[in-house]
């Protein structure tokens, strides 16, 4: 299953770059370059995706609209795409 999930990301004082997802509590990454947070971004999502997923009677918070949250200066957001393949076995 493909699931799409805003993250918005900052540079920070250090000078990398943090993204957090506004559905997805606690879920966040950080990254020397933009591209690199959001290929961690990628990852982070995926993990508490597949951990909510894998929880009996889970389900997923609904997806933010990208037009309908309010970037501070200097955040911009992207949206991750993450796809689980389900296994044997796993009930959809």
């Amino acid at each position: 299953m493909k699931f799409i999930y805003p993250a918005i990301f900052k540079k920070t004082e250090k000078g990398t770059f943090k993204g957090t997802f506004p559905d997805l509590a606690c879920c966040e990454a950080e990254g020397e370059t933009l591209e690199d947070a959001v290929e961690k971004a990628n990852e982070a999502a995926y993990d508490w995706i597949y951990l909510e997923l894998s929880e009996e009677g889970a389900h997923l918070p609904p997806i933010t609209d990208i037009h309908d949250l309010h970037l501070g200066e200097g955040e911009t957001v992207r949206n991750i795409c993450v796809n689980v393949r389900f296994t044997e076995g796993w009930e959809e």
